[in-house]
């Protein structure tokens, strides 16, 4: 099962996506952030306070399918947090390379992510990043114009999708009650 919470920064997203696993059960937090700079690292310091010591951080900035994959057999959910900071290193990543490459790229790693949800209860987190302005450089349009593509993939594919605004989820797609 699949479900995406998806958030503007400091929204809740993060804090409400781990209410989701509030029940007992053996949870895999795969954390996409890279300490970069000291202000990273108290983002990051702060997340894993707010953490349950009893939850298995996997820290994963690029290969995320493939650490979904490994995780769905040994725990019963897996958090991905967050889809936007691991776009961010693959932008990185691969700078200099041509923007469809870049596109082909994300895009197959998401499918592959949705295919490893089969397996196990995985929540992917993401950002919101279509409600601002156009950004001003190229880079800043194609990295908002992916965010944007790849939130529409993991939407149609989800089972549950949440949007969270001031720390209050709205659900915005559930399955469908059988009659």
């Amino acid at each position: 099962m699949l479900t995406l919470v998806l958030g503007g920064a400091r929204s809740g997203k993060s804090r409400f996506a781990q209410s989701l696993f509030e029940t007992e059960g053996r949870v895999a937090f795969i954390a996409t952030a890279r300490a970069g700079d000291e202000e990273m690292r108290a983002r990051i310091a702060h997340h894993r306070q707010t953490r349950p010591r009893l939850w298995h951080t996997i820290e994963e900035p690029l290969a995320i399918a493939r650490a979904v994959e490994t995780c769905s057999a040994d725990f019963d959910f897996v958090l991905v947090d967050c889809l936007t900071l691991w776009l961010s290193n693959l932008c990185w990543e691969h700078r200099d390379l041509p923007e469809e490459v870049l596109r082909t790229s994300a895009s197959e790693e998401v499918e592959r992510l949705i295919a490893a949800s089969s397996a196990a209860n995985v929540v992917v987190v993401s950002n919101e990043v279509g409600y601002g302005l156009v950004p001003e450089s190229p880079v800043g349009r194609v990295f908002r114009d992916l965010q944007g593509w790849l939130n529409q993939n993991l939407a149609r594919a989800a089972d549950y999708v949440y949007q969270v605004v001031a720390g209050i989820p709205i659900p915005i797609k559930r399955p469908e009650p059988s009659l």
